[in-house]
């Protein structure tokens, strides 16, 4: 289910709608995650897993659909030229896919596959920001 609506908001992000897919990840972010988005953006990089895991009692499963959202929103900045709010978006993504790949006990071949895709992506940010 998250799958498909990651996908939806990113089609309407590829289609110019930025407007409905913030609206998109936002009902996400209440739905799924029970807070909205300003929360999870205060966090810094390197409180995210231990604020999340120690003070809120996220799971594995949350910390994806996070990392999903993160991605979604790091696109979303790409698309409106928001440079440094992408790249952090990516960076965050990109720690928590790698954190749930390391510490959990599941295989997903997407998410490998969703880790080298944001790396390459910040790899290409930071080549063009110089």
């Amino acid at each position: 289910m998250l799958g498909e609506l990651i996908a939806s908001i990113l089609k309407l992000i590829r289609t110019g709608d930025v407007q409905q897919a913030q609206k998109g990840i936002d009902e996400i972010y209440h739905t799924m995650l029970k807070k909205d988005a300003a929360f999870f953006q205060k966090i810094p990089v390197g409180k995210l897993t231990t604020t999340l895991i120690e003070d809120h009692n996220y799971t594995y499963g949350h910390l994806e659909i996070l990392a999903e959202l993160f991605y979604a929103e790091a696109e979303l900045k790409q698309a409106q030229n928001s440079v440094a709010l992408s790249l952090e978006y990516y960076e965050k993504s990109l720690l928590l896919f790698e954190f749930v790949d390391n510490s959990s006990n599941t295989y997903y071949r997407e998410r490998l596959s969703k880790i080298e895709l944001i790396r390459n992506k910040i790899k290409d940010i930071k080549r063009v920001k110089g």
